[in-house]
C-alpha cells in the first residue's frame, strides 16, 4: 500500500497546489491588481479600468460560483447591446464547467491527502509520508519550473496547448473588439500562469522543507 502512495500521492501535490493556485488568482482582487497596474494596457476600444473591473468581476463571479447563463446573458451596454455575444457566452459557460470541476478535484484530493495524514498519525508512519509530502513537493518544483520555462520561451504556443486540452478548438478565439478580449487581454493571462506558477513552486517548496521535517520529527517522537 505504501509503495503505491508513494507513487500515487506525489502525482497528485503538484495537481492540488496548482489548482490552490488557480482558486487564489480567481479573484477580484487579481482584476483589481491588473487593471490598477502602470504597464497593464488599455483598452482601445473605450473601457475604462472601473469598466473593467466593474464587467470583470461578474463575469468572475459568474465561474466562481457557478451561477446560471442568464446572469451574464442579461448584462448590456447602456445603448442596450448585449454585454458578451453567442460565442462569448459559450465559451464562459465552458470556463464556469471546467473550473467547477476543477473545484470538486481539488476538494477530493484534499480530503485524500488530509485522510492519508490521518492514517499515518494513526498508524504511526508520518515518517514516511514525510517523505512522501516532500516527494510532491520536488516534483512540484520541476513541473513549475518546466511551465514557467515555456512561458519565457513560447508563451502562445503554451497557451493554445492549455485551451485545446480543455475546449473545442477554436472556440475560444475571439477578436480583439470582443468583450472577452477588451476584459480579459493575454497581458493577463501572461500573468495568470506567471502568479500561478510562481505561488505553486513556493507552496511546493513549503511540501518539500515539510515534508522532511515531519518526518524527522515523526522519527523523534516514534524513538
Amino acid at each position: 500500500m505504501k509503495h503505491i502512495l508513494k507513487i500515487f500521492v506525489p502525482i497528485l501535490i503538484p495537481i492540488f497546489l496548482l489548482m490552490t493556485s488557480i482558486r487564489i488568482f480567481f479573484n477580484p482582487f487579481s482584476l483589481d491588481i491588473e487593471y490598477h497596474a502602470k504597464t497593464f494596457p488599455v483598452d482601445p476600444y473605450g473601457f475604462t479600468v472601473e469598466d473593467r473591473m466593474r464587467w470583470g468581476t461578474i463575469s468572475l463571479e459568474y465561474i466562481t460560483s457557478n451561477a446560471p447563463l442568464f446572469t451574464l446573458a442579461d448584462l448590456q451596454f447602456p445603448d442596450g447591446t448585449p454585454l458578451y455575444n453567442e460565442r462569448e457566452l459559450s465559451h464562459m459557460e465552458d470556463v464556469q464547467i471546467v473550473y467547477q470541476r476543477m473545484v470538486i478535484a481539488w476538494t477530493i484530493i484534499s480530503i485524500i491527502l488530509l485522510g492519508l495524514l490521518g492514517a499515518a498519525w494513526i498508524g504511526k508512519w508520518l515518517s514516511d509520508y514525510g517523505h512522501i509530502l516532500c516527494r510532491g513537493g520536488m516534483v512540484t518544483i520541476i513541473l513549475i519550473f518546466t511551465i514557467l520555462m515555456f512561458v519565457i520561451i513560447s508563451f502562445d504556443k503554451l497557451f493554445s496547448s492549455f485551451h485545446s486540452l480543455f475546449f473545442e478548438s477554436g472556440s475560444w478565439l475571439f477578436y480583439y473588439s470582443d468583450t472577452l478580449i477588451r476584459l480579459f487581454p493575454v497581458r493577463l493571462w501572461q500573468d495568470f500562469f506567471i502568479f500561478t506558477g510562481v505561488l505553486t513552486a513556493i507552496m511546493g517548496i513549503i511540501f518539500w522543507f515539510g515534508g522532511g521535517l515531519l518526518s524527522r520529527k515523526a522519527v523523534s517522537i516514534n524513538q
